[in-house]
């Protein structure tokens, strides 16, 4: 049969094939440089905005009684009868004046910050609708 010489051999040129493909397989692969990161872009303020008038929240909705149309809201800052407030939510986006309101069922005429308030609303409401101050609407 083989003598150990010739296995010897044979096994050696084997592993020199080996290395010499791992060597070619790292020669041939695409070399990428990487790029620098680019900088986030500073976002210009231009002078000359439109007019979208700056609404400051006044609360959030919590709950809406649809037989007698009453959006229940816990307030952030102070609200007075005769304000007008935003509301806007995923459905419904609509301005309106405060007519009237409640605390424990009983009317008030103003509310400070953390009350839960009741307010007759005039369209459909959801939870989690933010309340925002508005100017003043003609009813």
């Amino acid at each position: 049969m083989y003598n150990k010489y010739y296995i010897g051999v044979v096994f050696f040129k084997k592993m020199e094939e080996k290395q010499m493909k791992k060597k070619a397989r790292k020669t041939t692969r695409k070399v990428t440089k990487r790029r620098p990161k680019k900088k986030p872009q500073q976002k210009t303020k231009s002078k000359a905005k439109a007019s979208k008038p700056t609404e400051k929240v006044i609360g959030v909705i919590t709950h809406y009684f649809n037989k007698i149309s009453v959006g229940i809201i816990k307030l952030k800052t102070s609200l007075h009868v005769g304000d007008a407030i935003h509301i806007k939510g995923a459905h419904d986006d609509f301005t309106q004046n405060v007519d009237s309101m409640q605390l424990n069922h009983r009317d008030i005429v103003s509310a400070k910050r953390g009350n839960e308030i009741g307010i007759k609303v005039v369209g459909k409401v959801h939870e989690n609708d933010k309340v925002y101050s508005a100017t003043n609407v003609q009813a």
